[in-house]
């Protein structure tokens, strides 16, 4: 038997299913997700799976049934019907560094406008990207009839690489 190769620093479901790496299996996980609830705020420790997690979720939502070969989510007790499809929106703030507003603007609108592609729709790039997005999600809906998933990654790196640490020491000569 080979033995399986770690998945260090590998944030697709699709690769690590493929290419011949070890995957403990969250997709009992997924399963959950999306039959007990409707709105999730994921909160880990960075380099904790979170975007391999968010991958994997698309991956599913999106029926791609040949990486979850032997999962959890293949088995029959998962009840999960690959055949029934949802579009999936991801949007991914990790990819760039934004040191402005102006950049954080560009490069969301750059995202959206990528998605839109995706799904046949146009965007309005007068508007701010919060419209944007709420356009898109309603066309998107318009358009297949679904309800429209979006996930959104590395939300808060924009943040993080804004951030100035400065320490003021205070001292009370009283």
């Amino acid at each position: 038997m080979v033995p399986l190769k770690l998945p260090i620093g590998i944030q697709s479901f699709s690769e690590i299913r493929t290419g011949g790496y070890a995957y403990v299996d969250k997709t009992p996980y997924v399963a959950s997700l999306v039959q007990e609830g409707k709105y999730y705020f994921l909160s880990r420790p960075r380099r904790f799976g979170k975007s391999l997690f968010l991958d994997t979720l698309d991956c599913a939502l999106s029926g791609k049934k040949n990486l979850f070969k032997g999962l959890f989510l293949d088995s029959p007790e998962s009840t999960w019907d690959f055949s029934v499809t949802w579009p999936v929106i991801r949007i991914s703030l990790g990819q760039r560094i934004n040191t402005t507003s102006n950049e954080l603007h560009e490069y969301l609108t750059q995202i959206i406008s990528r998605e839109a592609q995706r799904f046949g729709c146009t965007i309005n790039p007068h508007i701010s990207p919060g419209f944007q997005l709420e356009d898109l999600i309603r066309d998107v809906n318009n358009k297949t009839g679904l309800q429209v998933v979006l996930l959104v990654d590395e939300y808060d790196k924009p943040i993080l690489d804004n951030i100035n640490f400065s320490c003021i020491l205070i001292l009370n000569t009283t």
